[in-house]
């Protein structure tokens, strides 16, 4: 007779715990996640947006998934956006996770997913960053130090930061632009603690675009905001992480790279809007996927932009990571009797 799984919950120390100093582990995990997708051994459907008539900036998110391989696990990342939440001090996002059992369907965990949701996040962007940058550049360039610029300086920044970094990308010179000012002074005196090349604020967006090869977007724009082409005429790599930053006219003009073509047209993304007004999506040249398998090498003559939705695969594959971490070390908290009756007829 099959038994229901052991339930347990998973504190965000106990992420952290579990993530912290492993950002080449990590981006390891979210690559063979994106192999996985590509190879078609994942399900994941559309996101699901709760939105509020009488606050439109603010929405709860559900993204439900499964993957296959090693990780073999299904699951729903149920992640909630408030933004107005900054100026009091607390994060704009907070997040939980279940992971179901494959034999079962009953969930065996239930993790604070907002850490596990940055971390997946700044993998999938220190992986774009390394293989793009890698593939377009002159073999004898790599490893060269890069000039950095950050537009938003949140959390998600400063995960960004933490696994490019720990990806082995060296900057010379670290930009850092926010239209809040303390909140760049904020961002500025974090890196300060560990950034060795020089950091600049720059109080002007396209002076930050134009000092920087390598340009993160990590902004809550709710509509482009950027909207001059000729701010990128020097070719940077641009993550655009936040999806919404950029014009249509600058999308045409760049060589954009997405982590799903489906995902990534619809919630009035950049590449969603651009698609509206083209009628096409020929201006998407494929998935960082046909990057890793090299069905698409990207220029060094034209920006290059990386614009990833966000797949819940990659929350998973990182959540049972943490699972399996924390199961070695027996030091997961279980809830006992959590299911109960059982017994089909009492």
């Amino acid at each position: 007779m099959l038994q229901p799984p052991s339930f347990v919950v998973i504190s965000g120390a106990q992420v952290q715990a579990a993530t912290s100093a492993r950002e080449e582990e990590i981006t390891r995990i979210v690559r063979t996640a994106y192999e996985l997708h590509g190879a078609g051994l994942t399900v994941n459907p559309d996101s699901y947006f709760l939105r509020f008539p009488d606050r439109p900036s603010s929405r709860i998110i559900a993204l439900p998934a499964s993957i296959g391989g090693e990780a073999d696990v299904h699951g729903i990342k149920w992640i909630s956006s408030f933004p107005e939440n900054v100026t009091s001090g607390l994060p704009r996002a907070s997040a939980v996770l279940i992971l179901n059992d494959t034999e079962t369907g009953y969930p065996f965990a239930c993790l604070e997913a907002s850490i596990i949701s940055a971390s997946r996040t700044a993998a999938s962007a220190a992986l774009a960053a390394v293989e793009l940058g890698a593939r377009r550049q002159d073999p004898s360039d790599v490893g060269r130090p890069i000039r950095v610029g950050f537009f938003g300086t949140g959390l998600i920044a400063r995960y960004i930061h933490t696994y490019l970094a720990g990806n082995g990308l060296i900057f010379s010179e670290v930009g850092v632009h926010d239209s809040v000012h303390e909140h760049a002074e904020g961002f500025r005196g974090y890196l300060a603690r560990t950034e060795k090349g020089h950091i600049t604020v720059h109080d002007s967006p396209e002076d930050l675009i134009r000092s920087s090869d390598l340009i993160v977007f990590a902004t809550v724009a709710g509509e482009p905001h950027v909207t001059d082409p000729s701010w990128f005429s020097h070719n940077p790599l641009v993550l655009h992480i936040s999806l919404r930053d950029l014009a249509p006219e600058i999308v045409l003009s760049s060589y954009n790279v997405v982590d799903d073509v489906e995902h990534s047209m619809k919630a009035n993304t950049s590449l969603h809007l651009t698609e509206q007004r083209v009628g096409n999506r020929d201006f998407v040249v494929g998935s960082l996927y046909d990057v890793l398998r090299g069905r698409t090498t990207p220029p060094s003559d034209q920006p290059v932009v990386f614009s990833p939705f966000g797949l819940g695969v990659l929350d998973l594959a990182v959540a049972r990571y943490v699972h399996e971490q924390l199961s070695a070390t027996d030091n997961l908290h279980a809830i006992p009797d959590f299911f109960h009756d059982l017994n089909r007829y009492g």
